[in-house]
Formats: C-alpha cells, structure tokens, sequence
C-alpha cells in the first residue's frame, strides 16, 4: 500500500483474471497503463487536475452535467459526501473562500463549467472538444454556480437517501422513535439530520440505517 503504482498494478491484475474467469474470456482489460502525475498540493495545478478529473464523464459524453455523475467527487460531494466537501474545500482553498460548503460548491461549479465549456467545430457543426454550450456557461455564471433545491434534491435523494427518512425534524423524529433499535443504532438519541449544502426550507433526513429500506405511510 506504500507504492501506489505496485497497488494499481496487482489491483488491474487480480481484476482482469476475476473478470475473465466469470465471462469466459481471456486478454487483457483495461485500454492503457496506469500513470500518475505528481500535482502542487494548492493553487491552480490542483484547482486544474481536480476540474479535469470532474469533467472526465462530460466529455465522454455520459453525463451532461458532472453533478450527475455519482463516481466523481463532484457528484459525490453535491449529494452530501462529507470526505468530498472536505476535499473539494482543500481544492478551492486558494480562491480565499474558506472551507463552508455552501460557498465552496458554488466556487467549484463556476471553475467546472468555465473550464468545460465546448471548443472547436467539426464540419458538421459538431464541437470538436465536447464540453458545456457557451449559453450553459453563462447561465451557471448568472446563477454564481447556486444549485436549485430541485437539483440538489435530486442529486441528494439520489445517491444518499435510498431507503432513508425525509421529512420535517417532527416526521423524522417519529419514525425514528418508531423503529428505534431496529433501524438504527441504538446509541443514536435522535433521528433527525438537518440536510445541508444548500436552501432546504428545514427538510430533515436519517442516514444511519443498519439494515433494508423502511416504507412509512404518512
């Protein structure tokens, strides 16, 4: 665990063999070798590495927006990651803006989208380099990169509240009593979290589940 080219190596290794012993097939499977770069730990090189990571499943044309994708921090982070906002915050921390999450996704986004925008055309009109039309850009950029409460929601619900209370701090409070020790932990004393990362009117969610969803009639 101490050489992280030795770890990828053995990783992709055991990986492929897994994989062709289940699907009866042999060759290898990833499409290049593993490579790493040593980026400066603040500034712009990291705000630059961490956005071209972020923007990695935009330009292959998977998501359009890189908050839709679960599997990079940015989508991570929007829908509550705690470990993402952290990093994230280290990432933005040259701007001046502090570590707050509230601020801090705001700033990111902007560098996102000002770092994704679309560039080139082919001969058909199409961009060369996918990315965000210059119109998306500019409504991010009008919007100081604030998500809605719909989007948020979604992203939140999405990848963090399967199976999981949302309501007011009452309604949660009240399933929460209702399945104590059966649920959730026993040590916890009360079952209402405060969603944060943006305007959400007082809306409440439990995270801590030990075993398959609860449905609840309101």
């Amino acid at each position: 665990m101490g050489d992280v080219s030795e770890f990828m190596k053995v990783l992709k290794q055991r990986f492929t063999q897994w994989y062709n012993r289940r699907e009866d097939r042999k060759g290898t499977l990833w499409e290049g070798r593993f490579k790493s770069v040593l980026v400066q730990g603040k500034g712009h090189p990291l705000v630059t590495m961490a956005a071209y990571i972020d923007l990695n499943a935009v330009r292959a044309g998977i998501v359009e927006d890189p908050k839709e994708y679960r599997w990079c921090g940015y989508g991570e982070a929007v829908g509550g990651g705690r470990v993402a906002r952290k990093g994230l915050a280290v990432v933005t921390r040259s701007f001046g803006h502090g570590s707050e999450w509230r601020v801090v996704s705001r700033v990111y986004r902007k560098v996102l989208f000002g770092a994704g925008e679309e560039s080139g055309r082919d001969e058909h009109g199409r961009p060369l380099d996918r990315g965000f039309s210059k119109k998306k850009v500019a409504q991010v950029i009008a919007k100081n990169g604030k998500l809605s409460q719909y989007e948020l929601l979604r992203c939140r619900v999405r990848y963090f509240s399967d199976g999981v209370v949302l309501g007011s701090k009452g309604f949660v409070n009240e399933v929460f009593e209702a399945y104590r020790g059966k649920a959730f932990h026993t040590k916890r004393t009360e079952g209402a979290r405060v969603m944060k990362g943006g305007d959400w009117a007082g809306l409440c969610t439990a995270r801590d589940l030990r075993q398959g969803p609860i449905q609840v009639a309101e």
